[in-house]
């Protein structure tokens, strides 16, 4: 280890007993020399918070901040981890060690994505698992209304599918549905705009439908973006004064 001239020969110069070991330089740093003289600096221990404290919407995490109940005078990072996760963690520790205070953890309703359902859970699902569009819509019309013998025999273009669906008491009409699909699954925390994005809707012979996604994952980065955000407009004060750091 690199000593100052003037700490080398301070230790030089000490004749240490077993009650003297330690000895304390200053800036909070201390050595321990044991009887022939070695001197070895000591790496203190953080205390660290043994769990964090676990929250389930982002204005939880947020009230948490504001009431400056813990770290008060260090500076914080928000890290937006995923789109259903944020952690609050303190800079490094003295052994090297990084304190999580909180985790936020959204609460999202399952859906079945890339599994076919039949009609029934698949209209219970899109009415409660979805936020209403025009794309929603025209799907829960076809499964809600599928004439179920005609499937089989559905028009199929590799793109779009024809289905046959009721159109009155006695009769049915064809219709063409569209392919993509844009949806807006609940994915992230209920504060912030859900993120739409595109989906390959199919059916088979039941009736059973699915929603396969294709925009290769990027709603992801934009539901970060939205959290991301939506924490900076409700912290602005909170990032200025205690120097929390915001990453996405």
């Amino acid at each position: 280890m690199d000593l100052t001239t003037e700490a080398i020969k301070y230790l030089t110069q000490l004749k240490t007993k077993p009650e003297e070991h330690i000895v304390d330089i200053g800036n909070d740093r201390y050595l321990v020399i044991n009887d022939d003289g070695n001197v070895q600096e000591i790496i203190p221990t953080a205390i660290l918070a043994n769990d964090p404290l676990e929250i389930n919407t982002l204005s939880g995490m947020i009230k948490y901040i504001k009431a400056n109940l813990d770290r008060v005078d260090k500076p914080l990072i928000l890290q937006v981890k995923n789109e259903t996760q944020v952690l609050l963690m303190g800079t490094l520790a003295s052994d090297g060690r990084r304190e999580t205070l909180a985790v936020a953890q959204a609460i999202i309703p399952y859906f079945d994505f890339n599994n076919f359902l039949d009609s029934e859970n698949f209209v219970i699902a899109f009415q409660s698992k979805f936020v209403r569009n025009n794309d929603r819509d025209i799907l829960l019309q076809v499964m809600g209304k599928v004439v179920e013998e005609s499937v089989k025999d559905t028009g199929d273009d590799g793109i779009s599918q024809a289905i046959s669906i009721r159109s009155g008491v006695a009769s049915k009409a064809d219709v063409k549905v569209p392919n993509p699909v844009t949806l807006i699954p609940y994915r992230t925390f209920v504060e912030v705009k859900q993120p739409e994005s595109k989906f390959v809707f199919r059916m088979k012979d039941g009736p059973r439908g699915a929603i396969f996604e294709a925009d290769g994952g990027a709603w992801r980065n934009q539901a970060i973006s939205n959290i991301r955000e939506y924490l900076e407009n409700n912290l602005r004060e909170e990032i200025s004064k205690r120097k929390i750091t915001i990453i996405a």
